[in-house]
């Protein structure tokens, strides 16, 4: 009998945002029946899971909207037991606000989140000690609003994506300091290689607002994070706004497909793509249709499942990396939780 890509996961869990619910729910990674939810403080975006100490890290990023269209930024972040299911602490970063992207250094106990910038000063990315769960430094990336950031498994190198600045901000995190600034015409999601080399970049910043002139190729642009330069692009035929890296070095991208609709600053929404590359050779293996508006890609830690929460559509696609097959959809609409956004795969306990 053939094994299925679900088998010798029993007991995992994957965790899913809902950004307007505003929740926390949780899902059998094998029988996709929904465990349960935590409800939140609004606006939560994105998850962390560290499985050193088994707690979920939530940003809390607005107070309601999304970027450019908010009702005021928030400074917490939410630190979640997921097997109890409720929250452990709110962790406040104030004066910091608008937290939203996370990268965990499990090594050193470190969890960085990205941090929207003010008058007097700009965004950058603060530094949390995951045992005390308080901030312990903050490293400026001279945009006023990164929004995503990735880190090598190494710890050694952070990048940072910023939508309106021309640039992506290169930090080295063993100094904690801005060291580059790599050219790229306003960027979204970003990988980090496994080796810290490369940077992988969803660019341009996606503007769906029906501005006409000329813009930029849609793709991933690949940085040399050494010398702060683009050494590539994957192309793409639509804006690209989540990118991640698998375990078996597939890259992730997904693809918002969009027209320019005036009664909607998000414009007219089709099904969405999974677009799937091989990172060390840059050959685009496949794509795969997923809901409207994919947001947040994550994967099963042997790299064989991806994950894509989609915003508009508020569903979640379980897609087998080797076949390029949708297995599954989760609705999470249904449930009565709308804007699937964050997610997390958490192994089962050990």
């Amino acid at each position: 009998m053939q094994q299925s890509p679900r088998d010798g996961r029993e007991g995992d869990v994957l965790a899913v945002v809902s950004q307007s619910g505003p929740t926390v729910s949780f899902f059998d990674v094998v029988s996709d029946r929904h465990l349960g939810d935590v409800r939140v403080p609004a606006e939560p975006h994105e998850l962390c899971f560290d499985a050193t100490r088994r707690l979920l890290w939530c940003t809390l990023t607005y107070r309601s909207g999304y970027y450019h269209a908010n009702g005021g930024r928030r400074t917490e972040v939410a630190v979640i037991d997921p097997d109890a299911r409720r929250i452990v602490e709110l962790v406040d970063l104030a004066p910091e606000h608008g937290p939203h992207g996370l990268a965990l250094d499990p090594a050193r106990g470190r969890l960085y989140v990205s941090v929207e910038g003010k008058d007097d000063r700009p965004g950058g990315v603060v530094v949390v000690d995951t045992e005390t769960r308080r901030p312990v430094g903050r490293i400026d990336t001279d945009a006023p609003g990164p929004h995503w950031f990735a880190i090598d498994p190494a710890g050694r190198t952070g990048c940072a994506t910023n939508k309106e600045a021309p640039f992506v901000s290169i930090v080295d995190l063993e100094r904690d300091t801005l060291t580059a600034r790599a050219e790229v015409p306003g960027s979204e999601g970003l990988a980090v290689s496994a080796d810290g080399a490369h940077a992988f970049v969803a660019a341009p910043y996606a503007d769906f607002s029906g501005v006409t002139g000329e813009r930029p190729a849609t793709g991933i642009r690949v940085v040399d994070t050494r010398t702060a330069s683009v050494v590539g692009t994957l192309p793409t035929e639509d804006v690209v706004l989540p990118v991640h890296l698998t375990s078996t070095g597939r890259l992730l991208a997904g693809e918002v497909r969009v027209a320019p609709d005036p009664a909607s600053r998000l414009g007219r929404q089709a099904p969405g793509r999974l677009t799937v590359f091989h990172a060390g050779t840059r050959e685009r293996l496949g794509h795969v249709e997923v809901g409207l508006f994919p947001l947040t890609i994550a994967s099963s830690p042997d790299g064989r499942l991806a994950y894509v929460a989609c915003v508009v559509s508020s569903t979640v696609d379980i897609v087998d990396l080797e076949t390029l097959e949708r297995l599954a959809r989760l609705d999470i609409a249904k449930l009565g939780e709308p804007g699937a956004h964050g997610l997390a795969y958490l192994p089962r306990r050990a």
